[in-house]
Formats: C-alpha cells, sequence, structure tokens
C-alpha cells in the first residue's frame, strides 16, 4: 500500500501521520493485527495511544495559536485595546509550553514505533560468526 492511497487526514493529525508514513497504514488498523495480550498488541496499543496523544496535542496547540492571532490582529486593526500588561502575555507562556508537549509527543511516538517495528520484524537477520580459516595444507612438521 502506497501514502497516496491513505485517506486523507485533518491538518492536526501529525501522530496519524506519521504512523501511515512510517508503517503504511491507519493507526486503528493496528488494533486487530496481533494476538490480544501478546507483546506485539500492547506495543500496537502504545503505538494508536501516542498518534491519539500528539494530535490532541498538536490540536491544542493550533487553536491557542489562532486565539493568539486573531488576537493580535484586532488590536492591530484598532478592533481591541492593547492589553497594558502584555497582549499574549498568558498565551505566549501556554503556546511555549504546547509547543514543548507537543516536540515531547513527536519523539515519545517516534521512539514507540521503532520498538514496534524491531519487535514485528519478520525477518530478523541472525547474527553470523565468521567460521575459523580452514587448516592449512601443509602443515608442518615438528620432531
Amino acid at each position: 500500500m502506497n501514502d497516496q492511497s491513505l485517506p486523507a487526514a485533518p491538518p492536526t493529525a501529525h501522530g496519524h501521520q506519521l504512523v501511515a508514513k512510517t508503517l503504511h497504514m491507519h493507526p486503528n488498523a493496528l488494533r486487530n493485527l496481533h494476538t490480544p495480550g501478546s507483546a506485539e498488541d500492547e506495543l500496537a496499543t502504545l503505538v494508536v495511544r501516542s498518534a491519539l496523544h500528539l494530535d490532541n496535542v498538536q490540536a491544542e496547540l493550533v487553536d491557542r495559536c489562532t486565539w493568539g492571532a486573531e488576537d493580535l490582529t484586532r488590536v492591530a486593526a484598532g478592533k481591541a485595546a492593547a492589553n497594558p500588561l502584555g497582549i499574549l502575555q498568558t498565551s505566549g507562556t501556554l503556546i511555549d509550553i504546547l509547543a514543548a508537549r507537543r516536540a515531547d509527543a513527536v519523539t515519545h511516538l517516534k521512539s514507540t514505533l521503532a520498538a514496534y517495528q524491531r519487535a514485528t520484524a519478520t525477518a530478523q537477520p541472525k547474527r553470523t560468526v565468521p567460521a575459523p580459516p580452514p587448516p592449512s595444507r601443509t602443515t608442518r612438521q615438528t620432531r
């Protein structure tokens, strides 16, 4: 399945998009792939939850940025008075916190995806130990 056949995700669905790009499937498709209670199933559940968490944090960040932009636009257009203590006093701090939470959620999802991929790899190459060199045909005679 290629990326073009995946349904379009909303712009705030960064978690779902990252899972789809990495695993070539929608996160919800992971829910029924493995035996319930297996390690692979638990990891799939963690991937889905991590994707949803990232989507929620991203949506909250977009909302807060949009509200801040609207506040600035009203002040710039002269439709609202500027707060003498700061136009983005509270919003700016919250945007910074949400941006940090988003970065943490991205890191967590990438880590969870990597663990899932390692656990579900079908053909794991086995480590081969090099064979010792064959004995020399010209053996030394000791006497």
